[in-house]
């Protein structure tokens, strides 16, 4: 069996878990999700805990088993605490700045870029160097992270652009003369 398909999931205090066929709805104290599981997969709830099971060792269903787990469990991790990705700006004169429910990012073009809060996404911007994206959707907060940095990404001779937190830029030494 899969290692990470086996282990059960711990339900925490506060959180109410629906099972309905094989939809799953997560209700927590910073949200509620739902969503849409293969027919494939046995997901149990208890009082306690939320166990998948696979119907054979065919290879596909081997990889939805794990898969399936983990998404279960992004979604419990999602309403209990929330997922963030934070982004830093490095130099060449880009910021950003936060208005209302909008960040306005300056990158160099003759425009500013806006970006929207929506579908339980929030900014926030401690820094004019940084941005900080809340959510309690795991791939919703991955995926407008990747479009902000997508806007002006790092560049290999001078390192400017949008960087996630901790991210390692190959750097080229330009113009190497003999």
């Amino acid at each position: 069996m899969s290692r990470i398909g086996r282990m059960p999931i711990a339900i925490p205090a506060g959180v109410k878990v629906t099972v309905d066929g094989n939809t799953v709805t997560v209700k927590g104290p910073k949200g509620e999700l739902t969503n849409s599981f293969s027919s494939e997969m046995t997901i149990e709830a208890s009082a306690a805990e939320i166990t998948v099971k696979r119907s054979s060792d065919d290879p596909s269903h081997r990889a939805l088993h794990g898969l399936t787990r983990s998404l279960i469990a992004n979604m419990v991790t999602g309403v209990t605490e929330g997922f963030s990705k934070t982004l830093e700006i490095s130099e060449g004169g880009y910021r950003v700045t936060k208005k209302g429910s909008q960040i306005v990012l300056a990158l160099g073009y003759s425009h500013d870029v806006i970006f929207d809060e929506k579908d339980g996404i929030t900014f926030e911007c401690p820094t004019q160097n940084t941005i900080i994206v809340h959510g309690v959707d795991k791939q919703a907060v991955g995926q407008i992270a990747a479009e902000i940095r997508a806007k002006r990404p790092p560049e290999p001779y001078l390192g400017k652009g949008v960087r996630y937190k901790g991210e390692h830029i190959r750097r080229k030494s330009g113009k190497a003369g003999k």
